[in-house]
């Protein structure tokens, strides 16, 4: 069987929403923009003709994408377990000098640092989960220098 991608509800949600707009809007302004460049005469030198197949295509292969993604997603669920997991946020102390940062554990297709949504699969979420509370986790960075992080909380 194909992977399962594991997905909170709001993340879930953001998909179907993409999936809808990409059916809804975004077909139909491709579908007048070759409409629009067949109208313009020959297709072989024509680059706005070309340039509407290259977004169909693009389009397509996305809806395509998240259909296979929506048919094979797993929903995490909220629990009311202590222990690092998927869909958990983590408050973290990466040592005494720093404030803490709070990161929440999602599946890799939500993942976004920036946002502070750490994928499972990374080394930060990986050693993270199974862990509880007050416990001090060591993991290895893609840079190859060991980190050592306390959980502050587990929300």
């Amino acid at each position: 069987m194909e992977n399962t991608f594991k997905l909170t509800e709001a993340g879930l949600e953001n998909l179907k929403n993409e999936l809808q707009t990409l059916k809804e809007v975004d077909r139909k302004e491709n579908l007048e923009a070759l409409k629009e460049a067949r109208a313009q005469g020959d297709l072989s030198e024509n680059a706005d003709y070309d340039a509407a197949r290259d977004e169909q295509a693009r389009i397509e292969a996305r809806i395509k994408e998240l259909e296979n993604i929506l048919k094979h997603t797993e929903l995490i669920k909220d629990t009311a377990s202590r222990v690092v997991m998927i869909g958990k946020t983590v408050e973290l102390k990466f040592d005494s000098k720093t404030e803490s940062k709070e990161f929440t554990i999602v599946g890799h297709l939500e993942a976004n640092p920036l946002q502070g949504k750490i994928s499972n699969e990374s080394p930060l979420g990986r050693a993270l989960i199974g862990h509880k509370k007050g416990q001090k986790v060591v993991y290895k960075a893609e840079t190859g220098t060991e980190i050592t992080v306390e959980i502050a909380d587990i929300k």
